[in-house]
């Protein structure tokens, strides 16, 4: 099972390469869209790191594919600045997938 990182900042992707993490830098929500879609065809990917400035972008389209897609799974992580609230994130997909408030 292989990461894949989706991120905005190229010192996230250098950062993961180091980890030995593959991924793609991206700007636009239809090239997030594209490299997850790339990510999804790939049977070998087991877990896509989508930065949090790119969740914000193609909120609907990430969040449907978290409550829809068995595998792999995706996961949201903050950007450099570290401002990402990610356990509001997190609450929130946890209500939307079996309606419990946290």
């Amino acid at each position: 099972m292989k990461f894949f990182c989706i991120s905005d900042n190229i010192d996230t992707q250098m950062g993961m390469r180091l980890a030995g993490i593959e991924g793609v830098v991206v700007h636009e929500a239809d090239e997030v869209r594209e490299a997850v879609d790339n990510a999804l065809k790939d049977s070998e990917i087991g877990i896509i790191l989508v930065s949090e400035k790119l969740v914000k972008l193609c909120y609907h389209d990430i969040y449907e594919l978290k409550l829809n897609v068995k595998q792999p799974l995706i996961v949201e992580i903050p950007d450099r600045h570290g401002n990402a609230k990610i356990s509001e994130n997190i609450s929130n997909y946890v209500r939307d997938a079996i309606g419990i408030e946290l």
